[in-house]
């Protein structure tokens, strides 16, 4: 893939005149003999001066031309391409263009030029190469943000279940209502008393874990609750999704269902947008404007379960 990616952006940056330069010097190679090269057939040092060329060219020409060469077969062809070169060599910019590459060496795969004479990427090519591209990055940074609300949903479960049970996580009967520490550092008043960093509220129940939210509801805690990465959440696979469900005509009904369902779980991970399907680092706000306990501990917004 690499290897694909580093040829289409070098075919895509050539210009049309790097083409015609890299054709011609393939094809006076096969005409004249290997090794050839513009100056060598006119038979003229790379440094000569424009009289030189010049002077170089008229007698090539008399040589190669079809009326004194009778029948030879390719003639036309050769004489014609002398008249390219020669244009070529007396532009200062064509002349650029050409000493770069006699200097620093030509294109070449298989030792013929095949593949660069024969694919030129256009542009549905290099759009296709940018798509798979960008979905890539995106299905990177999906992987990257899901390890990482992996991270801290396993780390507040830990530390849920280390203030209830003890140091030695052994498990106590019945409901524990705890506070964890969300990672922020404490300071020091003006008095010198010591003020921790903002908590979780928090209970553990057994072996479950629940997020306390402010109206007393419990939402469960556990790994499932992290978005794992998927390749349909890709900004392009999401548009041609979208664009199907529109073509094969979905109830407006079920769209509207499963869109709700989207910004509820939106508004409480902060986590997924609409556009792209993977994490943000916006959290989920509440009605007051305030992040919901569960979009802090890294997780998505789940059934709550009522306090008995």
């Amino acid at each position: 893939m690499r290897l694909v990616g580093l040829l289409l952006a070098v075919l895509a940056l050539a210009s049309v005149e790097d083409h015609e330069i890299f054709d011609l010097a393939a094809q006076i190679e096969a005409a004249e003999g290997k090794g050839t090269t513009f100056y060598s057939w006119l038979g003229i040092p790379s440094t000569a001066s424009i009289a030189e060329l010049n002077k170089a060219y008229r007698k090539k020409s008399l040589q190669l031309h079809p009326d004194k060469n009778p029948g030879v077969k390719g003639i036309h062809e050769r004489f014609a391409r002398l008249g390219v070169v020669a244009s070529i060599l007396r532009s200062s910019e064509g002349r650029e263009r050409y000493d770069f590459f006699y200097k620093s060496g030509f294109p070449r795969w298989k030792g013929t030029g095949y593949y660069y004479s024969r694919f030129r990427p256009d542009l549905a090519s290099v759009l296709v190469f940018l798509i798979i591209l960008t979905s890539a990055l995106q299905y990177v940074v999906q992987r990257f943000t899901y390890k990482r609300d992996l991270g801290r949903v396993e780390y507040f479960i830990r530390e849920a279940r280390s203030a209830a049970w003890g140091p030695k996580l052994a498990p106590v009967e019945g409901p524990r209502k705890v506070k964890v520490n969300m990672g922020g550092p404490g300071r020091m008043d003006d008095e010198g008393n010591f003020i921790p960093g903002r908590t979780l509220d928090m209970v553990v129940d057994g072996p479950d874990v629940f997020i306390l939210e402010s109206d007393g509801t419990r939402i469960p805690l556990d790994t499932s609750a992290a978005m794992p990465p998927s390749l349909k959440r890709t900004w392009f696979i999401s548009l041609v999704s979208s664009l199907i469900a529109r073509v094969t005509g979905k109830s407006s009904e079920a769209q509207a269902t499963s869109h709700t369902d989207d910004v509820v779980e939106d508004e409480a991970s902060g986590a997924e947008t609409a556009s792209t399907g993977y994490l943000s680092e916006a959290p989920a706000k509440n009605g007051n404007g305030k992040a919901t306990a569960t979009t802090m501990a890294g997780g998505r917004r789940r059934k709550a379960v009522r306090k008995r």
